[in-house]
């Protein structure tokens, strides 16, 4: 299948794993990207500018195929030493940096000096036409039914996405909700160029997290992610367990007074605990609504290739035999 995004990349099928904290490591980039799609190493889960370089070493030794790294943009004061990890991504030879959280602008010239597309997450319009505007080469537009951070607008891919083929000049991804071959089609439909899996991928045999947090998602439907942090305006989607329990108790007791300090220790450090340890129960963990269309876990070859035939069976046989 070639889209624009399949150009811009140089890869075989439109499909991107999105950057996930303690789950984008060269095992699972490696595996996506040697089954035609583009893998993600999630730069900031490095704890340094070194590692992350080492990190990008051992992805080259695992695949000849083009691969990315997610670069996510904190907050002022609690922000890395971005420019030495850009000179690690640089020097690394890497071709594509998924951006995220903050607008990235300040670090443009010297990702494009370095002929490095650059692809913005973005979870509305206005935000994406700034991506446009600063330089991005794509981006990712995340519908109210992604993992992480779905942002303060509450819209659903299936406004989202025409809105953003409406407005954009540039080529998109499709992310939040994606899990298969109806999926893809269902966003190349709506105007999308590809689609971002997250939670879809850390399903998989390559991912290098805790076997029980794969079987959590298998075993989750459609109806057990919420929404935390709503009033502090930090929305984060993750999958419900006690720690959010706790989290939710702690945002009922202090209402509108609540701040970032009173729920800490259930947000910020427990991938470790979830991911490596498999303590489900550590604390809040972002998954996507996507996790009731997850019912297995496939090697990534398997799942690129039946989101790809499947695709191509709808568009050929259902779609196409509808016309009159």
């Amino acid at each position: 299948m070639k889209t624009r995004i399949t150009e811009l990349l140089g890869i075989r099928h439109p499909i991107m794993q999105g950057g996930m904290h303690h789950v984008g490591y060269a095992e699972l980039a490696s595996a996506v990207s040697n089954a035609g799609g583009l893998g993600i190493i999630t730069g900031l889960t490095q704890k340094t500018p070194e590692l992350l370089a080492k990190e990008i070493a051992r992805c080259r030794e695992m695949t000849d195929q083009p691969f990315g790294v997610n670069l996510t943009f904190l907050p002022a004061f609690t922000a890395p030493p971005y420019p030495e990890y850009i000179r690690a991504i640089i020097e690394g030879g890497i071709k594509v940096v998924e951006t995220a959280g903050r607008n990235p602008q300040a670090y443009m010239p010297a990702l494009k000096a370095a002929g490095i597309k650059v692809i913005h997450k973005c979870t509305s319009v206005r935000h994406a036409l700034k991506a446009e505007e600063i330089g991005c080469d794509a981006v990712s537009v995340d519908g109210f039914e992604c993992g992480g951070h779905p942002g303060e607008d509450d819209v659903p891919n299936f406004i989202l996405l025409p809105r953003a083929a409406e407005e954009l000049k540039i080529p998109f991804l499709a992310s939040g909700g994606m899990a298969d071959g109806r999926s893809l089609v269902a966003a190349l439909a709506m105007g999308a160029d590809g689609i971002n899996m997250g939670t879809r991928f850390i399903a998989t045999q390559e991912a290098p997290v805790h076997e029980k947090v794969k079987q959590a998602i298998v075993a989750a439907s459609e109806l057990d992610t919420t929404l935390i942090m709503r009033s502090i305006r930090n929305t984060e989607r993750v999958l419900m367990n006690e720690g959010v329990k706790r989290v939710q108790a702690i945002e009922r007791e202090k209402g509108a007074a609540l701040s970032i300090n009173d729920i800490m220790e259930h947000v910020a450090g427990v991938y470790p605990k979830v991911m490596n340890d498999g303590d489900l129960d550590a604390g809040a963990w972002s998954c996507g609504m996507v996790a009731g269309l997850i019912h297995d876990v496939p090697t990534c070859q398997d799942l690129i290739d039946r989101i790809m035939a499947q695709a191509d069976q709808l568009i050929r046989q259902r779609l196409g035999g509808m016309l009159a």
